[in-house]
């Protein structure tokens, strides 16, 4: 994933560690920016309903706009960081999403707010994709297992900080401002990051001229919209005919993008999606587990926050720290499962990891039967303990154990689709909330104040949760599919910094002509 010129830099970057790690620090902080900007408006959305006067509906397109954005674009943002320059495009998106955020924050209504969202999802799109490239381009592969263990221990403290940060934030109403400070937090954050990229991240780009694919950017983007939008207002508008034939049509311009995709590698060889992939088993296996995986966490974390916020009427801090629990666990099961478990059970942790989380959703789904609407915050630590070991020892090995059969000369493109898919996922999920959550409550039920239909949202809680399990289970039956080890990961073990193992990924990824992520 580096170019030709910056490769000494990469070669020598074992004897210039402080620079490096100062490198990792600057993309690690723009990875958890992204992370905690969705889990923060989570918390929020009832605050941003009251002040702003938000149907349903335009609370779904807060969060389901940025995830769609955002997925739409990051095959994008990898080819043209690998066009213009990975260091330029990550500079170019952590200045736009901090940008973006601002213009969350001083939205005067929800058009504005969902108008800022879709540019902050487009700006994330073009920042995240070089992060891989980066670590890649900096490490050698004897160091990426630890480095993906950080990147895990991240995802989880993204999920500690974003929910309990949104909770203080908006609770403390700072200035007067209620929930705009979750938005306006990333300023600081994102100029930080943008003066020290200047600095310590070195620049790299394909060694070979390569042409960004507008016309698969276009068919692949439209496929999107079509699929995700009827789902995302279906519910409110009455579940129009227009609506099925979108989503049908989705199908037909997804199957065109195949198609023209196919025909654009023959001619030029500047795809925007490396198609040759998914004749890979592990990898096909790997995008169908990350695309159910962003389903579950979209339908899981939403309805999550309305369950408790509406339904039980619980302030956002309350809700806030009651997730504390579930956060720490993915945090400590990440951090641990990629150098310590996954060398020695492969596969299995993976597993384990999804009927882990099943099993906490039904133990959750048990005591929000039993205990209704007097259940307490303590009462669900336990199930958000066991859900969130399960989440860690996925998130954190699923990319190496993804990646693993890969040919190296398409590791970029890989990454990309493996991030693309997750979001694809997560925007679809969050889509779906309108069927598994709204559809299981009525209009007059919808409209009450919070804590008043606490019954009828315990139970469309419930009836959501089920649905997840239901993914756990198809997750954890396509995972047979991955290596039962990562090959990338034994190989590593066994590179030292000096090895040939050590370097050949460097080399590889100085040839590679194709988008990172």
């Amino acid at each position: 994933m580096t170019s030709a010129a910056p490769q000494a830099s990469a070669q020598a970057a074992p004897q210039n560690d402080r620079r490096r790690w100062f490198a990792l620090a600057i993309v690690m902080t723009a990875a958890f920016m992204d992370l905690v900007d969705v889990t923060i408006v989570n918390i929020a959305v009832p605050s941003i309903q009251r002040d702003t006067g938000a149907s349903l509906s335009a609370i779904q397109w807060v969060t389901a706009g940025y995830a769609l954005a955002f997925a739409a674009g990051l095959i994008t943002g990898g080819r043209l960081g690998d066009i213009h320059g990975r260091k330029r495009l990550f500079l170019i998106g952590i200045g736009g999403f901090t940008v973006a955020s601002a213009l969350c924050g001083l939205a005067p209504n929800p058009e504005v707010l969902i108008a800022a969202r879709l540019l902050q999802g487009v700006m994330a799109s073009l920042m995240v994709p070089q992060v891989l490239s980066i670590v890649h381009a900096t490490f050698p592969a004897h160091e990426r297992g630890k480095v993906f263990g950080l990147f895990g221990a991240v995802v989880g403290l993204g999920a500690v900080s974003g929910p309990l940060l949104g909770a203080l934030l908006t609770q403390w109403n700072l200035f007067g401002l209620a929930w705009r400070p979750i938005f306006l937090i990333n300023l600081p954050v994102g100029l930080m990051g943008l003066l020290l990229g200047r600095k310590y991240i070195t620049e790299s780009k394909a060694p070979m001229a390569l042409k960004l694919d507008l016309v698969g950017v276009a068919l692949v983007t439209l496929g999107l919209l079509m699929l995700v939008y009827p789902l995302t207002r279906g519910h409110e508008l009455g579940w129009p005919l227009w609506g099925y034939a979108s989503m049908a049509g989705s199908l037909v311009v997804l199957g065109v993008f195949v198609a023209y995709e196919r025909r654009k590698a023959r001619k030029d060889g500047s795809p925007l999606v490396e198609l040759s992939l998914f004749r890979v088993k592990s990898f096909a296996a790997g995008i169908a587990v990350q695309l159910t995986f962003g389903i579950a966490c979209g339908i899981f974390f939403l309805v999550w926050t309305l369950y408790m916020q509406i339904g039980l009427g619980w302030s956002e801090l309350r809700a806030g720290l009651t997730g504390i629990p579930f956060s720490l666990a993915v945090s400590a099961a990440a951090g641990m499962s990629v150098q310590k478990l996954v060398p020695r059970f492969g596969r299995k942790v993976l597993q384990g990891g999804a009927l882990t989380m099943a099993a906490g959703l039904v133990l959750y789904i048990w005591e929000a039967g039993r205990y209704g609407t007097d259940i307490a915050s303590w009462q669900m630590a336990l199930p958000l303990v066991v859900m969130g070991a399960g989440m860690g020892l996925i998130v954190a090995p699923l990319t190496d154990a993804v990646l693993s059969e890969v040919p190296r000369e398409h590791a970029g493109s890989a990454s990309g689709l493996i991030n693309t898919t997750m979001q694809m996922g997560n925007a679809l999920g969050l889509g779906l909330v309108s069927v598994v959550f709204f559809g299981a409550i009525d209009e007059e039920q919808l409209s009450a104040a919070p804590g008043t239909a606490g019954q009828a949202f315990s139970e469309a809680f419930q009836h959501s949760l089920w649905w997840v399990v239901g993914v756990l289970a198809a997750i954890f039956a396509v995972m047979f599919a991955l290596p039962a080890r990562p090959k990338q990961h034994l190989e590593g073990a066994d590179a030292g910094p000096g090895s040939e193992d050590a370097q050949a990924p460097r080399a590889d990824a100085a040839r590679e002509p194709v988008p990172a992520s």
